[in-house]
């Protein structure tokens, strides 16, 4: 016969772990809910795909665009705050981010999803200037505006306030014809890695969507016979069924900005290939610390003796 006392102690200790379940439960979702979120290039496509998911799960949404656009004015009509901002421009740069940190003076997730193609062309023919206003487009411009708004950052976020790259093609082969584009992607990628280890209370991760139906081909389409073979590859590609679905990148987005930085941080993901969401995959990751990261490889066969 049980003593009515133990009976009283067990059912006391499961209504605190139920209110405990119950506290933690509003929290997370209470945290989830009042995340801010600045997205960089909120126009493009994926962009914009970022601030529609968000913004339905009760985000606070601010942005920037280069120029006005149909897109721009269906964001705007749902109360969805933006600022003008050129990355080729330095003093638009500053003025966009002087304004995003009056508007959101703590963000939790910072996006960057600017990137232009051009100039599609070998290198020695492409005009230099373009050439280098691409460099700034796709990396510096962006390095900026990091380095303008980390100190924005909410460092009370529940996992840490994190910050989204998205990377491209060229990291393991040499694409021609768009040098500007995948040089720039392949330094995102190690800048990923080098920011996550110099501020530890921030999570830099960068995203490889592959090929997602986007206006960023449109470049390859417009430069016709100087893209070479991505121009019909660009062309089957979009008519076949093998792009990468949009919601799949915004899931993957998802996974990474509620995943802790031992499993994510300073990581390079793609969306088409990586089992990320697995718990497999990130039991890996905490014991790997250099996997998904930009590295040599094969650098271990055929080591010259130091002694020679």
């Amino acid at each position: 016969m049980q003593r009515p006392e133990s009976k009283k102690k067990r059912t006391f200790i499961r209504s605190q772990l139920l209110l405990v379940w119950l506290f933690e439960y509003i929290h997370i979702k209470m945290n989830k809910q009042s995340r801010s979120a600045i997205i960089v290039s909120a126009t493009s496509d994926i962009g914009t795909a970022l601030c529609y998911r968000w913004q339905a799960k009760g985000w606070n949404i601010y942005g920037t665009y280069r120029s006005k656009s149909k897109a721009l004015e269906k964001l705007r009509n749902l109360n969805l705050k933006f600022v003008h901002c050129d990355l080729s421009k330095t003093k638009s740069i500053q003025n966009a981010c002087s304004k995003l940190r009056i508007l959101c003076p703590k963000w939790d997730v910072l996006v960057m999803c600017p990137g232009t193609q051009e100039p599609v062309g070998a290198f020695a023919e492409c005009n230099f200037d373009k050439w280098q206003e691409s460099i700034k487009v796709n990396f510096t411009g962006q390095m900026h505006i990091i380095h303008e708004l980390l100190p924005a950052r909410n460092v009370n976020s529940r996992l840490g306030p994190c910050v989204l790259f998205f990377a491209g093609g060229g990291t393991n082969n040499a694409p021609v014809n768009y040098s500007a584009y995948t040089v720039s992607k392949i330094a995102l990628i190690k800048m990923c890695e080098l920011l996550d280890a110099e501020i530890p209370d921030v999570r830099f991760v960068i995203i490889g969507p592959g090929w997602v139906k986007t206006k960023i081909h449109e470049t390859t389409l417009k430069a016709g016979l100087r893209a070479g073979a991505s121009y019909q590859r660009t062309i089957d590609k979009l008519a076949g069924n093998e792009c990468t679905p949009m919601g799949q990148v915004l899931d993957c987005c998802d996974w990474i900005v509620d995943s802790p930085r031992p499993v994510v941080g300073g990581r390079n993901f793609s969306v088409a290939f990586d089992m990320w969401g697995r718990e497999d995959l990130k039991k890996k990751l905490l014991k790997e610390t250099n996997m998904y990261k930009l590295r040599r490889y094969g650098n271990d066969w055929l080591v010259r003796d130091k002694n020679c």
